[in-house]
């Protein structure tokens, strides 16, 4: 289906203002949105997502339905992997909770800018190399690869190249100023933590656009659908990082599920690739007759691994038992920060009393686990401390 050059311009139109809504009206002012606030703008921007790719279908037909649709799941389901790193780089920054959803919003403009630009390069490669398809499937393979290596919080800590380069070229404080990206210290204009905050999320997110990009490109050539299923996946990813916060560490298993998709889309690259190969060294340059996977196979596939892997994380006794495990160190470490707002501090303790009492259900097994964890347990026993010490109200 050929899509006019008017319906490209209202889409753009369309995703920009609803970017520009967020910034006008949801982070205007610095908050903690609430979980009923978070509940309501996440079913509304996945609304949206659907009611469009309902639009796709009937306007351009069941194929390019189902790329849409299996595009926007795959991008949504790496975006929710995205937003693991991101809480911990917002962590070892000591970003303040009312500030996170500026963070957020940047990371989801400069994602999409980066990654518009991305699609663009990549279909001109497509178009003049076929090869290209090739190469494609063999990131994929090695990124389903990685996923499957345990990660630490160190591999994606906050200071990544673009940091140490802005903290070595620009004059940064110590200290945040509220939300803003510059504040005067010793009577000289310097700029805050924010700004690198910025920056590690923007040089995060261009390495997540090298996985992403040839895992859509694998479903669909259409650089329409393309580009808005990257958009529409996005759009949204700031409510959805505090909606489900408190679940993030639970979806243990979602690293091998993502892991699985990305393998199936790289084989699909591959037989495509194979289907129209034209490198000589290959079959004498001729198409190798290989089946392809349908789209519409991609689709069940990629929906029933990620319904088994987010089952197969909310029932796992292990993965409750790191969620709380998390959380509880999540509101230690916010509880020591000297420039934690009282008030978010009061909730943050309450919340740290509820991980608790919770960890005291769980099995032995798990218990002795955390009983032997002394990091964990010094850091609780900080937290206590500090609490009774600066915060405790007669």
């Amino acid at each position: 289906m050929h899509v006019s050059v008017l319906v490209w311009w209202l889409t753009v139109i369309g995703i920009g203002g609803l970017l520009l809504f967020d910034y006008f009206f949801h982070v205007r002012k610095a908050h903690i949105p609430t979980l009923r606030e978070s509940a309501v703008w996440s079913a509304a921007y996945v609304g949206a997502a659907i009611l469009f790719g309902i639009g796709v279908w009937l306007f351009g037909g069941s194929d390019m339905g189902a790329e849409y649709f299996a595009g926007y799941v795959t991008e949504k389901a790496l975006s929710v992997d995205n937003l693991f790193v991101f809480l911990i780089i917002m962590a070892s920054f000591r970003v303040p909770r009312a500030d996170q959803q500026k963070v957020l919003l940047f990371g989801v403009t400069f994602a999409l800018v980066a990654r518009t630009g991305f699609i663009f390069l990549g279909a001109a490669l497509i178009n003049s190399f076929a090869w290209v398809f090739y190469l494609f499937g063999l990131i994929l393979l090695l990124t389903a690869g990685n996923l499957l290596k345990p990660e630490t919080e160190k591999g994606h800590s906050g200071e990544n190249i673009m940091v140490r380069l802005a903290r070595r070229f620009l004059r940064t404080s110590e200290h945040y100023d509220g939300d803003k990206l510059m504040t005067m210290v010793d009577g000289k204009r310097v700029l805050t933590p924010m700004l690198l905050v910025m920056v590690a999320i923007a040089g995060t997110d261009l390495l997540f656009a090298l996985d992403s990009i040839p895992a859509i490109f694998g479903l669909t050539q259409n650089v329409y659908i393309v580009f808005t299923a990257t958009a529409f996946s996005l759009l949204g990813l700031r409510q959805l990082y505090f909606l489900i916060d408190g679940l993030l560490d639970r979806l243990i298993y979602l690293a091998y599920g993502l892991a699985a998709i990305l393998a199936f889309i790289g084989v699909k690259l591959v037989l495509h690739a194979l289907h129209e190969n034209n490198v000589p060294f290959i079959n004498e340059g001729e198409p190798v007759p290989v089946v392809e996977i349908s789209t519409g196979l991609s689709l069940t596939v990629i929906i029933g691994v990620l319904v088994i892997t987010v089952i197969a994380s909310l029932v796992s006794r292990k993965g409750r038992a790191q969620n709380l495990s998390s959380a509880a160190r999540r509101y230690a470490t916010r509880l020591l920060d000297p420039e934690c707002d009282p008030e978010e501090c009061a909730d943050t303790y309450r919340r740290l009393l509820a991980e608790e009492k919770h960890l005291r259900t769980l099995p032995e097994k798990y218990q002795k686990k955390f009983r032997e964890d002394e990091k964990l347990m010094d850091l609780l026993h900080r937290a206590h401390e500090a609490w009774d010490a600066d915060y405790t109200r007669t």
